[in-house]
């Protein structure tokens, strides 16, 4: 297990079923448990290279667990390079969230998601499809409208190749996306999204804010702040301001649930 300590504590490689994750340890613990389920974005790297992040989940005592599924989009459709039999979906839900009960105990509510571009629109969908799973998640430049690029022969082509394994064409991935899989009558309680307005996925953000504003689905979301568009600039920018409000959270929940 290679690991990468520093004050804020330590960031480790670990495997959970089968499958390589990133595993932070903070030097001081949350006394409650909680812990955060980081999807990574495709092609912005590993986590413990970003110290803004790490130093805000240690000032919380978060503990952070970072499947690695590759281009998966973290769907409940099968990514070969993830996993030719099992879904990145299915991972989470039934080998990473057991593992986590397995080794400190810790359960919903207790567990949060947070994600960034792939990773945002997979915690977000994620958390629309198992609120009660996932009552608190928080998701930074969101690529929510992904069925927009597979439609397109020309834009983005990288993203394309991606998922054209995953969905038959741009309806069938648009089925899958964050925004239609809201129930009116149960979503996650804690909700925040944030994009910045020079960034390409910006539209499809506010595309969904105006989808939960017209269901009357209590969310925070920050679509104005500028920090550097689809960037690691504007991700960090936004570190503090997405870990504390799932921090925050999270202790409400726990307060909820005894």
């Amino acid at each position: 297990m290679e690991s990468k300590l520093d004050s804020n504590g330590s960031w480790s490689t670990l495997e959970i079923a089968g499958h390589t994750c990133r595993w932070f340890e903070p030097a001081m613990p949350n006394p409650h448990g909680f812990t955060l389920l980081y999807l990574h974005s495709a092609g912005f790297g590993d986590m413990a290279d970003h110290p803004i992040f790490t130093t805000h989940f240690a000032r919380h005592g978060l503990r952070v667990v970072a499947p690695q599924t590759g281009p998966s989009w973290w769907s409940d459709r099968i990514c070969k390079e993830f996993d030719p039999h099992l879904t990145a979906e299915r991972y989470l839900l039934d080998g990473v969230v057991p593992f986590l009960q397995q080794r400190w105990g810790v359960a919903p509510p207790r567990i949060a998601l947070l994600g960034i571009s792939m990773g945002g629109q997979g915690a977000l969908r994620l958390a629309y499809k198992h609120p009660d799973t996932f009552p608190v998640v928080a998701g930074i430049s969101s690529a929510i409208d992904f069925h927009l690029w597979l439609g397109s022969p020309t834009h983005q082509p990288e993203l394309r190749s991606q998922l054209q394994p995953l969905y038959r064409d741009s309806e069938d991935a648009r089925q899958d996306t964050a925004t239609l899989h809201i129930h009116p009558l149960n979503w996650p309680r804690n909700q925040f999204f944030c994009c910045d307005p020079g960034d390409h996925w910006h539209e499809s953000n506010d595309r969904l804010r105006m989808k939960l504003f017209s269901l009357g689905v209590p969310h925070e979301c920050d679509l104005e702040t500028e920090a550097g568009g689809h960037s690691w600039d504007y991700f960090n920018a936004m570190a503090e301001r997405s870990v504390d409000f799932i921090a925050e959270r999270l202790e409400k929940e726990r307060r909820r649930s005894t």
